[in-house]
């Protein structure tokens, strides 16, 4: 499995996060400054996109290898029926947080323009990272960028 990494959105690079506000599927409020002190991962996903469907073993595994060193991982569901996004995650559990889209505003906000696209967040906000899709290979580059990021203060 592999995240590419690349300039998308670039401008982006090194400057503060989007503060969404969203709601998970369990209704229970995301904002994304509540996580300033912790590595935020941020995935933007849709039910219909069989790149997300490989990549949701990836972050149930960065879950459990670095949740409780301090990274959060938010998946930002851009389905519009939420029949659609439990029928996925039915098919394909997460065991991180996952929240619905609303207005498409946080979307646009990060300029998302494939899915999935990631944002790696660092403890103070700012973008360290972003890719695009998910394909075999390049896991370890990208688990060496988090424990890059968890170790800084």
């Amino acid at each position: 499995m592999v995240f590419v990494f690349s300039n998308i959105n670039a401008a982006s690079l090194g400057e503060k996060s989007p503060d969404c506000v969203l709601t998970s599927i369990n209704n229970v409020p995301v904002h994304f400054h509540e996580y300033e002190g912790k590595v935020l991962y941020v995935d933007f996903w849709a039910s219909w996109c069989v790149s997300c469907m490989q990549s949701f073993p990836f972050l149930n595994q960065l879950t459990h290898e670095f949740g409780d060193k301090g990274l959060h991982i938010v998946g930002v569901n851009l389905d519009e029926k939420i029949d659609d996004t439990l029928a996925f995650l039915a098919h394909h559990p997460s065991q991180f947080t996952i929240a619905n889209h609303g207005s498409e505003q946080c979307a646009k906000s990060f300029d998302v323009q494939a899915m999935p696209t990631s944002y790696l967040i660092d403890k103070h906000g700012v973008i360290r990272h972003i890719h695009q899709g998910f394909r075999e290979g390049e896991v370890d580059e990208l688990k060496t960028k988090i424990t890059q990021l968890l170790a800084e203060k």
